[in-house]
């Protein structure tokens, strides 16, 4: 994609072989979060693909979610995955044909849409303008290209929503930077409707739900990464991290850990 966010790893030059299998753990864990899966569901009913249709997922990640669209607009439909960070799609590519869905994904820009106006059906578009440096001009290309009385799905992350307990304010603090560091637009999931209705488009539909930890199990892949991170840009010390990893343990075994985000989302059409 044009300009993201330099420093995101989605960005399509950072798309080495150990980022690229990082994302893919982070990516499933979090889809395996039940808040997660309540709002893709939550989105899906209300996006309301149907056989026949031309489905867009911008940022399609793993490709599960393309493979919902494509299960929903059946064999004379068309679900396309479009997904910049090409470690990705490969193993998107190979999830579908493992799942024997006819799933398919392609190289594109957000910015600049592969697609004439008007050519999908239904636009679909996850936790991607956080990592963008001008998310209204992303979703303006949704609505070009989405068709009069086509509907488009948002969701996204609000930063600004990070918690993590237990640990001292100053780590807390620290950790929050980390997690919103990627993010160009950090506090994207608050502003999706506005930037709809910017677009021309009707928001129909507005949710929203937390992606909340087991608070008997530490995420110790999303933890550790941003702790390494923090180690790294100086944030915490080694001794810091060390402390913490030990705190978060024994809160977890008292069924007392908490770590917790809030995504939103949006659904709206463009008129007829």
């Amino acid at each position: 994609m044009t300009d993201p966010h330099p420093s995101s790893a989605f960005h399509a030059p950072n798309a080495d072989p150990a980022t690229t299998e990082w994302l893919v753990t982070v990516l499933d864990v979090q889809a395996a979060n039940p808040g997660v899966r309540r709002l893709r569901e939550w989105a899906h009913a209300h996006l309301a693909a149907r056989p026949g249709e031309r489905a867009l997922d911008i940022g399609s990640g793993t490709g599960s979610e393309t493979q919902v669209l494509a299960a929903a607009v059946g064999p004379d439909g068309i679900a396309t995955g479009l997904e910049p960070n090409h470690g990705l799609r490969a193993v998107a590519e190979r999830r579908a044909a493992e799942a024997g869905s006819p799933a398919r994904f392609v190289d594109g820009d957000a910015f600049a849409l592969p697609l004439p106006d008007g050519e999908v059906d239904v636009v679909r578009c996850e936790r991607v303008l956080q990592h963008l440096t001008d998310p209204a001009k992303a979703i303006a290309e949704m609505a070009r290209v989405v068709r009069p009385g086509g509907r488009v799905a948002l969701l996204d992350t609000d930063w600004a929503t990070f918690l993590l307990h237990p640990a001292s304010p100053e780590i807390r603090s620290a950790l929050a930077a980390i997690a919103q560091a990627p993010a160009a637009t950090p506090d994207a999931g608050r502003r999706l409707t506005g930037w709809l209705s910017a677009a021309g488009l009707t928001v129909d539909h507005v949710g929203a739900d937390v992606l909340l930890h087991e608070p008997g199990s530490v995420p110790w892949p999303l933890v550790r990464g941003l702790t390494t991170s923090a180690v790294a840009r100086e944030l915490i010390t080694e001794e810091q991290r060390d402390d913490l990893y030990a705190e978060l343990t024994t809160a977890a075994e008292q069924y007392a850990f908490h770590l917790s985000v809030t995504m939103f989302a949006a659904i709206a059409h463009r008129p007829l």
